[in-house]
């Protein structure tokens, strides 16, 4: 077992519980009202800032280029495809970009923060790790339904699932799983903790978007 599955397996209701969603059984058959993804997706693109930074920070602390290039490579692909994906959603939906952040999405913006300024990239991989795993787990079975959804729902799909964003997580995966070998036992408790925390607010932030978002108008 490696160590990012013996994390996931620590993890396994709140991994089970975030990956065979309510929300996302509606969003890929199709039923999910509008007015709910509208929500998810303003909470979601909070994230996105955030985000980045975490993982230009990882980059930044990745031990050699060859471990950092992948990373840099999927940093254009969230400033790109996904984040002109956001916001050609929004004008779909007819909704804008949402200011206030929902409990749910700052505390997982607090977390991304948290682990970015540890400086350590054990912590910084334990959150990114959780944050694609979670979705490549969701999306890819339901790959092959994207086609016959609107793109708000399909290609949000298809971004989550594919060889293309799989190997992203094999990457950040294979990361983790190489500097786990060189860490005590107290770093090693860390990412534990790090990463458990980070797939309950995955599961958290799903329970909330399924009960409902308010909408920015």
């Amino acid at each position: 077992m490696t160590p990012t599955q013996h994390l996931r397996d620590q993890a396994a209701q709140d991994w089970q519980a975030a990956t065979t969603h309510a929300f996302t059984d509606a969003l890929a058959a199709g039923t999910l009202p509008p007015e709910r993804m509208a929500g998810y997706l303003q909470q979601d693109y909070l994230f996105v800032e955030g985000f980045v930074r975490l993982l230009a920070s990882a980059v930044a602390h990745a031990p050699t280029l060859a471990d950092a290039v992948p990373g840099a490579q999927f940093l254009g692909l969230i400033c790109g495809p996904e984040n002109t994906y956001f916001l050609r959603a929004f004008d779909a939906l007819d909704i804008p970009q949402a200011r206030d952040a929902a409990p749910e999405t700052r505390a997982f913006q607090a977390l991304m923060d948290e682990a970015r300024r540890s400086g350590r990239y054990e912590t910084m991989l334990a959150v990114l790790v959780v944050a694609e795993w979670v979705y490549l787990d969701w999306a890819s079975p339901v790959e092959a339904r994207a086609a016959e959804l609107p793109f708000w729902l399909g290609e949000w799909i298809t971004l989550h699932a594919g060889p293309g964003f799989a190997g992203v997580v094999a990457y950040l995966r294979g990361q983790l799983d190489a500097v786990w070998a060189d860490l005590d036992a107290t770093a090693r408790d860390e990412v534990r903790d790090t990463f458990a925390r980070a797939v309950a607010l995955e599961r958290a932030f799903f329970d909330a978007a399924w009960a409902g978002f308010d909408v920015a108008r």
